[in-house]
């Protein structure tokens, strides 16, 4: 008698990030998560012990793929700062996996304390990565952060901006932004 292949723990995670990326987190619910994985919602108990439980797990592979991985990347596939810089900013804000799931934790942070704390943990580090980058090609602390700013803002607030450019493209005027911040 073959044995019940279980639903590992990963794809639990998986399926709760894509359900918190297109509905929010109020769209985290087991028997759903169960129904799109298509299994009972009786393994869920093996690796959880609630819904709290697997929304902290998302949380934390979502702060593990969009700081640790991504930086272990830029690091590993190297060049100058500007090039990280970019290399940082597509992994992460221009991911289908990863933005969805940052603007969806953007969203559900305004309404939860503990939802907040961890994003405010995650934009520091990126911040501080944005510092320490615009820091070797800018020499004045005030324009270092000011700059920083400013890169941060771009990056998640394109998405939210219904704007035309004109004759440009918004990958034109993006691509220009970026050069202006990054000195180029």
């Amino acid at each position: 008698m073959a044995g019940t292949i279980r639903t590992s723990r990963d794809r639990w995670v998986t399926e709760g990030l894509h359900a918190l990326a297109t509905g929010g987190p109020d769209a985290v619910r087991i028997e759903s998560l169960a129904k799109a994985l298509g299994v009972t919602k009786g393994g869920f108990y093996g690796y959880f012990a609630d819904r709290d439980a697997l929304l902290t797990a998302m949380l934390d592979t979502w702060e593990r793929e969009s700081t640790d991985e991504v930086l272990e990347r830029v690091e590993r596939e190297g060049g100058d700062a500007k090039a990280k810089l970019r290399r940082a900013g597509l992994l992460t804000f221009s991911s289908d996996r990863l933005l969805p799931i940052d603007l969806a934790i953007r969203d559900w942070a305004r309404r939860d304390e503990q939802v907040a704390a961890r994003l405010r943990r995650v934009d520091n580090r990126r911040m501080t990565l944005l510092r320490t980058m615009i820091g070797t090609f800018c020499a004045d602390a005030e324009e270092v952060e000011a700059r920083s700013l400013m890169a941060f803002c771009l990056a998640i607030g394109e998405h939210f901006l219904a704007a035309d450019h004109g004759q440009r493209s918004r990958a034109e005027v993006l691509a220009r932004a970026a050069d202006i911040l990054f000195d180029q």
